[in-house]
């Protein structure tokens, strides 16, 4: 009997997991992939930055596994609202969630909650077009933005706000958002950060582009840096990036008056978000290292704010019936099982972090220990109904199920619908999805 496999989520990790069974059990297996949203491919789709097409042609791998035979894109269907997680084990296998990690994590911080204060999934998704933050209408009608991290996503969000509408050509930015920067009055955005260049997370690609903007330049001052001969015991990656940001710090004087800065304010621990309704001010406290912790040396300063994006990581979202583990902001695992017959995988599995090349090993491992959870159950294993269940279950529940095939006629309209000089202009309605596919 065939091996019935359903994957919750059609990012990287949902793919990579769908590849690893594909070559685990040929043609003895059949996988089904669920995606609450009518299109696939989850984080390249609204996550990878629009500038970066490179990154998002990855989407062609997944589109070979996609077109296998026995191997199903399940659109339009939430697992945990469409259909609970107790029903869908009863009809697979396995079940592997590979649902990412699309909510921001919170600041924690008085004033959080004023106006112009977003979270970068909230933020990332408004222009890249994600249904649920489609919608978010930021003002970009002030002089200071300020990004709180230290991460590639801060880098995206500093980038696309300094980018000229030139330098979006080839991107896929979704209309509304690329209207909205064209007008923007920004003249400076503080990426603040706790700790200091030795500690930042940004890799070096996404570091050099900032250097290669049109009309704004990367400022930092050198009295942030540590002693360079410090450099010598950091990897590769993070020698290179610190690199730059010295060479940064040699910014000349007249490039220091651009359009726009974008001024990195190291050992910058927010404390506060002040405003009256709306976004002001960010109150910060500068930080240095006592031995080797970090603490706060009491004094404040303050930072005017007229927007706010917090770039300090995501969190997984809770699925009624799965053990979650609120600290860690993921789905409570050993190795990626969950229990019996119920696994995850990718950010699902280990929190967000790595790259989505990480996402491969992570998917194969995990059928590696579906395999291994199978073998030793053999004898008492019985054959479950998987698509065929599932199947009957969505006709009777009157699920409006979207296919691969569907997707394909949504990705052309898009085409079609396509600026010029880009690749796509994305729906960003679910109904007009739906109704893009035709009859």
């Amino acid at each position: 009997m065939p091996v019935t496999i359903a994957i919750v989520g059609s990012g990287p990790a949902g793919y990579y997991t769908a590849e690893a069974a594909q070559k685990q059990w040929g043609d003895d297996v059949q996988v089904d992939i669920f995606d609450r949203m009518p299109v696939p491919y989850g984080l390249i789709r609204t996550g990878v930055a629009p500038d970066h097409q490179s990154i998002k042609a990855v989407a062609r791998r997944y589109e070979k596994t996609a077109l296998m035979d026995n191997v199903r894109f399940v659109g339009n269907v939430a697992i945990g609202t469409d259909l609970d997680i107790e029903r869908l084990r009863e009809l697979y296998d396995a079940v592997v969630l590979a649902t990412g990690a699309p909510d921001d994590r919170k600041l924690g911080l008085p004033g959080e909650d004023l106006d112009n204060v977003f979270g970068s999934a909230a933020f990332v998704g408004w222009y890249n077009g994600h249904p649920a933050h489609a919608a978010l209408d930021p003002d970009l009608s002030g002089r200071h933005a300020v990004i709180i991290g230290m991460g590639n996503v801060a880098l995206d969000v500093a980038r696309i706000l300094a980018k000229s509408e030139a330098e979006f050509a080839g991107s896929d930015i979704v209309g509304h958002a690329l209207e909205r920067l064209k007008s923007s009055r920004i003249e400076r955005i503080t990426v603040l950060g706790r700790r200091g260049p030795h500690a930042i997370a940004m890799t070096p690609k996404e570091l050099g582009e900032l250097g290669q903007l049109e009309r704004a330049r990367p400022i930092v001052d050198a009295a942030d840096l540590p002693v360079q001969a410090s450099d010598a015991a950091l990897e590769p990656g993070r020698r290179k990036s610190v690199a730059l940001v010295r060479q940064y710090a040699e910014t000349e004087p007249d490039q220091k008056h651009a359009d726009i800065q974008i001024v990195f304010d190291f050992y910058a621990s927010p404390a506060e978000l002040v405003g009256k309704g709306r976004i002001s001010a960010i109150r910060v406290e500068r930080t240095a290292f006592d031995g080797n912790e970090l603490v706060g040396t009491g004094d404040f300063y303050s930072i005017p704010a007229d927007l706010v994006v917090s770039c300090i990581g995501y969190r997984t979202a809770p699925i009624a019936g799965v053990p979650f583990d609120d600290r860690l902001g993921r789905f409570d695992n050993e190795e990626g099982r969950i229990s019996d017959g119920l696994y995850c995988v990718g950010w699902a599995r280990r929190g967000p972090t790595g790259t989505i090349g990480t996402n491969r090993p992570d998917g194969y491992a995990i059928i590696d220990r579906i395999a291994a959870d199978l073998d030793a159950a053999s004898s008492s294993r019985t054959a479950k109904p998987g698509r065929l269940g599932f199947d009957l279950f969505a006709g009777e529940a009157g699920l409006d199920v979207v296919t691969f095939r569907d997707w394909q006629r949504i990705e052309q309209a898009e085409k079609a619908a396509a600026r010029d000089g880009s690749p796509r202009e994305k729906f960003v309605d679910i109904a007009d999805m739906i109704a893009a596919r035709g009859p």
